[in-house]
């Protein structure tokens, strides 16, 4: 049994928090109560050996994906390959950059296998899984920066709609980023696939070469970094208006380019005060005061 792992109901009773290591998980269930006791249990069961089997293959989910190539062992580290091989075939890409998503998923079916539930999210660190029955619905909030939230958006997300999977990326998220977005918010079929799409979207919103942006080489900041030398962004001084608009045309490009081939639903980018959006047709704007300082884009 995984010692490491804590798991803990939150003061507010509702709510599951499960952590260990980098993964940090608040999960929440809706249902009778015994149904979602039981769910609970099953996820806290699951999640004490998902580190051990990620860490068992790491040196393979560190390498860029390749179609065709040898399949992991656990099940978190195959949902992770299968939502990154739609991608690596334009870009460099590995299994990490799904992972957040992947271990929400799994943990997700685990609870909606061994209980009936009105609904339920798992959410990763930002990186959420959808479980919705007939007749309900998730609100969703969306914010412009992580550390610092503040509401401009939110999107109902019912059962009809193709969305299970939300998932934030950036430069100020917990992960590198080679671009230098304040925060990309991709809504997809599955988690994980939100988390690879979020990645590459939020990688894409750059100046390369700009004076103000400060980069080094991901290895520097962690030795074992599935990005190796490649340079991730540190810092990002004041842009001007024409900047931000320039940075966030390459990545709503690339957005587009995912809702073409299906891979995404559709997606919220944030750079210094400016939003843009990729069709987000369910996106209804909670705050006028704040949306009246952007420039949103449809």
């Amino acid at each position: 049994m995984n010692s490491r792992a804590q798991i803990r109901l939150l003061p507010d009773r509702r709510r599951l928090h499960l952590h260990d290591g980098p993964i940090d998980v608040v999960l929440e269930a809706f249902g009778e109560s015994n149904e979602v006791e039981h769910a609970y249990r099953t996820a806290a069961n699951r999640f004490t050996s998902v580190l051990d089997e990620l860490c068992a293959e790491l040196i393979f989910l560190r390498e860029p994906a390749l179609l065709g190539g040898k399949s992991p062992r656990s099940p978190v580290a195959k949902k992770m390959l299968d939502a990154v091989l739609p991608f690596c075939l334009e870009t460099f890409i590995t299994p990490m950059a799904a992972v957040a998503g992947a271990v929400a998923e799994e943990l997700l079916e685990e609870m909606t296998s061994a209980a009936i539930l009105k609904k339920a999210y798992v959410n990763d660190g930002g990186d959420i899984a959808l479980h919705l029955a007939p007749g309900e619905q998730f609100v969703i909030g969306m914010v412009e920066l992580p550390e610092k939230p503040s509401l401009f958006g939110t999107t109902t997300i019912h059962l009809h709609d193709p969305i299970r999977g939300i998932a934030t990326s950036g430069r100020r998220g917990r992960s590198f980023s080679l671009g230098i977005a304040d925060s990309v918010t991709v809504l997809a079929t599955h988690a994980a696939q939100a988390d690879a799409a979020a990645t590459l979207i939020a990688n894409a919103v750059d100046l390369p070469g700009h004076p103000t942006i400060r980069r080094v080489p991901a290895h520097d900041l962690a030795p074992d970094s599935d990005l190796g030398s490649r340079l991730v962004t540190q810092s990002v001084g004041p842009l001007t208006q024409n900047e931000i608009e320039h940075a966030l045309d390459s990545g709503i490009a690339v957005a587009e380019s995912f809702q073409r081939q299906g891979l995404i639903h559709s997606a919220a980018l944030t750079l210094q005060g400016s939003v843009r959006l990729a069709e987000m047709s369910h996106l209804s704007i909670a705050d006028t005061a704040v949306i009246n300082r952007r420039s949103v884009h449809a």
